[in-house]
């Protein structure tokens, strides 16, 4: 059995090179400061406030594991929070030419999320009340999620 679930949009948050903390008990943590993006797709669109953060450890198995927390504003002023939460890992040279600032495919590595989102009750309530899967790839400087809504 396969579960349904719609494209809902992409989420292209601009972000500025991680601060990192050597190690912790949870492994390596980082702090990536999020500068700001865009939000776009057939069922919303925004923008990514500047001043969020995507709290973040590398277990020592090798595993980036998130918790970004970030703001956005809708066309018409209103304000989303975001709560999104997954994992990246893949094989080490790819792993490091990520690290490096190089574009890889995002076939080449596995980075899912599960966000939620807190917004006004009303014409955004729909935030409210569904599961949303992230599909993400990390670029130079940016972080792409495309979410969609799990039926």
């Amino acid at each position: 059995m396969s579960i349904p679930a719609e494209f809902m949009f992409e989420i292209q948050a601009r972000v500025d090179e991680p601060l990192v903390i050597n190690p912790g008990p949870r492994g390596t943590r980082r702090i990536v400061p999020i500068l700001g993006g865009t939000v776009s797709g057939p069922a919303l669109t925004a923008e990514v406030i500047p001043g969020g953060a995507d709290w973040q450890y590398i277990r020592p198995d090798g595993v980036l594991v998130l918790e970004a927390r970030y703001t956005l504003k809708t066309e018409d002023g209103a304000l989303i929070m975001v709560t999104n939460r997954g994992m990246r890992h893949g094989p080490a040279e790819i792993i490091a030419a990520i690290a490096r600032g190089e574009n890889v495919p995002a076939d080449a590595y596995y980075f899912r999320s599960v966000a939620e989102f807190e917004a006004p009750i009303g014409k955004y309530d729909w935030l409210n009340k569904a599961l949303f899967v992230g599909l993400a790839e990390r670029k130079a400087g940016l972080a792409v999620v495309r979410f969609h809504r799990v039926s």
